[in-house]
């Protein structure tokens, strides 16, 4: 199951616990049915463990976003999905920050 939200017109997926091979599909489906969305949170706060399909999908989600003139923010992140994301150097290609209400700001600060 994923929840989804919405903030400041901003779609947020919340993932939980392990986030991979065997539990990405939910998330795979939204992007595959939202693919006009071009500005998206995915809120990290709530997994524990992401594995190379999760890290793929998250690339291929800030592709189709940043073809929309847009982009994929990551918030929250547990330090040990920290430590993934750094050491696979994707904190250069990923806007990330402490909390969803902060990743969602930083999309107003960049449209000024």
């Amino acid at each position: 199951m994923l929840n989804v939200s919405q903030m400041n017109e901003i779609s947020v997926l919340h993932p939980q616990g392990r986030f991979e091979a065997y539990t990405i599909g939910p998330v795979r489906n939204w992007l595959d049915e939202h693919q006009e969305v071009a500005n998206l949170v995915v809120d990290l706060s709530g997994v524990t463990f992401l594995d190379s399909t999760a890290l793929a999908t998250l690339v291929q989600g800030m592709k189709h976003c940043r073809q929309r003139a847009g982009n994929l923010h990551l918030a929250g992140l547990q330090p040990s999905v920290k430590l993934i994301i750094e050491l696979t150097r994707l904190d250069k290609a990923f806007g990330i920050y402490p909390d969803v209400e902060t990743a969602v700001s930083a999309f107003k600060q960049s449209a000024n």
